[in-house]
C-alpha cells in the first residue's frame, strides 16, 4: 500500500520555507494527502488558534510545537516565525478552517516572510469561496471575492453602493447574527431581481444550499430559525450588462463632483468622453446623493 510520503512525493520541501496549508472547512475528511505530509514534515506550526489546530492534528496522530498567529498579533508573531525559518526550520501556517489569508490570518505573515527573502510554498486545499461557487451554477460568469462586509449599517451600505454595478458575481462571508440584515442590505443596494445562493455550514452535518432572488432571501432565512445558524457564504449575481455599463464614467464623474456642481460635472464629462450629457447628468445626480446624506 502506498504511504502518504509516497503520494506526496514529486516536489521539494526545502528547509527555511513557510508552507501555507489549507485545512478542512468543516468535514475533517477533506484534509489533503499533501497537507498531512507537510504537517508531519514541518518543525512547527503557526496557527490562528493553537487549541483548534491541536485537535485537528490529533485526529491524524501529529503533534508539533505551535506559534499563535492571529489577527491581533500577526505582525509581531511574523518576527518569531522568521527567526525559526532563518534557523533552517520548516514552518506551516494554518487558519482555523480553509485557506489562510482568505478572510483569515496569514496574508501579513506571507508578506513578512517574502520581504525577508525567504520562500513561501502554497499547499492548496479546502476553500469556502470555491466550494460555494462550484455549486452555484452557470449564472456565475467570473467572480469577485469581497469577504465580510462592515458590521455597521451605514458603512455596509456605502461599500455596497460601490459594488452595485459590478458585472461579475460577488462572494461574501457572513456570520449568523448578521445574515438577515446583510441579505436585506444586498437587496436594497442591488435590487431584488438578482440571483442569490445562500450556502450555509458547507461540508458540515447541517450543510444547506438555497438559491433564490435577493428579494426572497430575507424571507427564506426568517422562515426557519435554523436557517440563520452557522457560517455563511453568499454568492450574488453580477449586475446586468446594461446596468454595469452605467458606471463606465463613474471615476471621472466622482472626481469632478469633488469640485463642481452636478451640472458642471456632467457637462465636462460629456465633453471629455463624448457620452450623452443627459445620461451623465442623471448618473452624476445619483452619485452625488450619498455625499449629501
Amino acid at each position: 500500500m502506498l504511504q502518504i510520503s509516497d503520494l506526496a512525493a514529486g516536489q521539494q520541501y526545502p528547509a527555511g520555507a513557510l508552507y501555507v496549508v489549507a485545512t478542512p472547512i468543516g468535514n475533517a475528511a477533506d484534509i489533503t494527502v499533501r497537507a498531512l505530509h507537510v504537517l508531519g514534515l514541518v518543525d512547527r506550526i503557526a496557527a490562528e488558534d493553537t487549541r483548534n489546530t491541536a485537535q485537528l492534528l490529533a485526529r491524524y496522530g501529529i503533534s508539533k510545537p505551535s506559534i499563535a498567529v492571529h489577527e491581533h498579533n500577526e505582525r509581531s508573531a511574523a518576527e518569531r516565525v522568521i527567526e525559526h525559518l532563518r534557523s533552517g526550520e520548516r514552518v506551516a501556517c494554518v487558519s482555523d478552517a480553509g485557506t489562510p489569508g482568505i478572510s483569515d490570518p496569514g496574508a501579513r505573515l506571507v508578506d513578512a516572510v517574502r520581504e525577508a527573502g525567504l520562500p513561501v510554498v502554497p499547499v492548496p486545499g479546502p476553500s469556502a469561496v470555491v466550494t460555494a461557487l462550484s455549486a452555484a451554477g452557470a449564472w456565475v460568469n467570473g467572480f469577485t471575492f469581497v469577504g465580510f462586509l462592515p458590521a455597521k449599517a451605514r458603512q455596509r451600505a456605502s461599500q455596497l453602493r460601490t459594488l452595485a454595478n459590478h458585472p461579475m458575481a460577488l462572494v461574501f462571508y457572513e456570520a449568523p447574527h448578521r445574515i438577515v440584515d446583510t441579505t436585506r442590505a444586498l437587496a436594497d443596494a442591488f435590487g431584488g431581481e438578482r440571483q442569490l445562493l445562500i450556502a450555509r455550514e458547507l461540508t458540515k452535518l447541517h450543510e444547506s444550499l438555497h438559491r433564490c432572488t435577493l428579494a426572497e432571501g430575507p424571507t427564506w432565512l426568517e422562515g426557519d430559525a435554523n436557517r440563520q445558524r452557522g457560517e455563511f457564504v453568499l454568492v450574488v449575481e453580477g449586475a446586468p450588462e446594461a446596468q454595469a455599463a452605467e458606471d463606465a464614467h463613474d471615476a471621472l464623474l466622482l472626481t469632478l463632483l469633488e469640485e463642481l456642481s452636478v451640472k458642471s460635472a456632467a457637462r465636462i464629462a460629456a465633453t471629455l468622453t463624448g457620452a450623452s450629457r443627459n445620461a451623465l447628468y442623471e448618473r452624476a445626480l445619483r452619485l452625488s446623493k450619498p455625499a449629501q446624506e
